[in-house]
């Protein structure tokens, strides 16, 4: 597993973390996600593609800072 690193703004409550895990989770089961809300940060160890998990986050509506 490959450990990722995204700045992910827009994430306002726990339906907003909800809704990236399952986005993520809908790619990678075995997906292993921490948000940290306030931080706007969000880890995640997964065998995809940084861009992959990238565009899964944005298609949620949420922006990811480069």
């Amino acid at each position: 597993m490959i450990q990722h690193i995204f700045t992910v703004h827009g994430m306002t409550c726990s339906h907003c973390e909800k809704a990236v895990i399952d986005a993520i989770r809908k790619l990678d089961p075995q997906a292993q996600v921490r948000i940290e809300r306030t931080q706007n940060r969000v880890e995640v160890d997964s065998e995809l593609a940084r861009e992959t998990l990238l565009a899964a986050i944005e298609e949620e509506g949420y922006r990811v800072a480069a």
